[in-house]
């Protein structure tokens, strides 16, 4: 977490315990933490107040989108092969439709049209993918779905790209918007759906008629306040800090590519006589991603942790899963290549001796795996 949303929270978990939906002072102070929360968030996603829907996290905003719409409207629900099971398992669960990716993660625009019709509500497309770091063209995805679906409702899961991008300006084309505080230096525990003026959800959790009847439920109050303040910082200094973690990300991944035989990144494409940090343009700059032949992620991960290295072989909610990530799957990666993924993220607390200790552990434990691989599933 951010200092800053820690000192925030801070009062609310030790002075000021009272619910804002009462009707006495002390909640009556909650309730203007709440407002004052709720502009902050309003500004950083480029939304209204009223927008703005206090949730869980990502996991519930991206649920509340994707089922709200399908409850409140039926219809068809379209998104990308790509996206967070969040998204991904409501639409398919919901008999949805999948569209693919190239090998560099983007969503196919000529199979999005192919798949969108008058009876589509909802089209989800996330603006920025949370194991390989592809950013979506969101604004020619808006057009295709204005043009082949003008009725459906386009939501985006911007839980990876707060930190990293102008989210109140690259996702101003869609409908609903999710965020979680954790991904920019808040608590966990606590997000935002921004929810436009004129779409309308049936809600998930009813009972209370908060959030405008969106959301029952009394509020995380001191979760709430803690993201606004990680959602201040991030934005004042996020040119900064993104092209400092950007740099610590390629030193990363270009000094791990000369060091280790055979190692690839995933989705760049081989022989391209273009500097690494050209050809991640289109990569948030907190993601590196490779894939190692010969290599199974599970032993490395442990030998990594052995060194005080952190890291994750696909989404953090499946890494304790053996299968192989569905975002490589679909961007085309060999299943047997797969299971050899590392996803490495750095954040706004990365350091360059971060990197040094990844570039010092990284090479010898790949070594030693190599020398006693076994045959990799098929």
């Amino acid at each position: 977490m951010r200092p800053e949303a820690v000192a925030a929270m801070l009062p609310w978990l030790t002075e000021h315990h009272a619910n804002p939906s009462g009707a006495h002072r002390p909640a009556r102070e909650a309730r203007r933490a709440l407002d004052d929360a709720r502009e902050i968030m309003a500004e950083v996603l480029g939304a209204r107040p009223g927008e703005i829907v206090f949730t869980s996290g990502g996991t519930e905003a991206d649920n509340l989108a994707v089922l709200g719409t399908a409850d409140r409207h039926g219809g068809v629900l379209v998104c990308g092969a790509t996206e967070h099971h969040a998204v991904l398992d409501p639409v398919v669960g919901r008999g949805g439709r999948v569209v693919g990716v190239g090998p560099d993660g983007v969503v196919d625009l000529d199979g999005l049209a192919a798949a969108l019709d008058p009876d589509v509500t909802l089209v989800s497309v996330m603006l920025a993918n949370n194991e390989v770091g592809t950013i979506q063209p969101l604004a020619a995805v808006a057009d295709v779905v204005r043009t082949a679906a003008p009725a459906a409702r386009l939501h985006t899961d911007a839980v990876q790209a707060v930190s990293w991008l102008d989210v109140a300006a690259l996702a101003a084309p869609a409908d609903l918007v999710s965020v979680s505080a954790h991904k920019f230096g808040g608590p966990k525990g606590v997000g935002v759906l921004v929810v436009r003026d004129g779409v309308d959800l049936a809600p998930r959790q009813i009972g209370g008629g908060q959030e405008r009847e969106r959301r029952g439920g009394t509020p995380n109050v001191a979760g709430i306040v803690a993201m606004a303040a990680a959602a201040e910082a991030c934005v004042a200094d996020r040119s900064t800090t993104v092209a400092r973690v950007a740099a610590l990300r390629d030193r990363l991944v270009d000094g791990l590519l000369a060091a280790i035989p055979g190692l690839l990144e995933t989705g760049l494409e081989i022989g391209v006589d273009e500097p690494g940090a050209t050809r991640r343009r289109g990569r948030v700059a907190g993601i590196g991603h490779l894939c190692i032949p010969g290599v199974e992620s599970e032993a490395l991960l442990f030998l990594l942790e052995q060194q005080e290295v952190y890291a994750s072989a696909a989404s953090s909610c499946a890494s304790g899963a053996m299968e192989p990530s569905h975002v490589l799957a679909a961007m085309g990666v060999d299943r047997r290549l797969a299971f050899g993924s590392l996803r490495l993220s750095l954040g706004w607390s990365s350091t360059a001796a971060d990197v040094d200790l990844a570039l010092a552990v990284l090479p010898p434990a790949i070594d030693r795996l190599r020398q006693f691989a076994a045959p990799t599933p098929a």
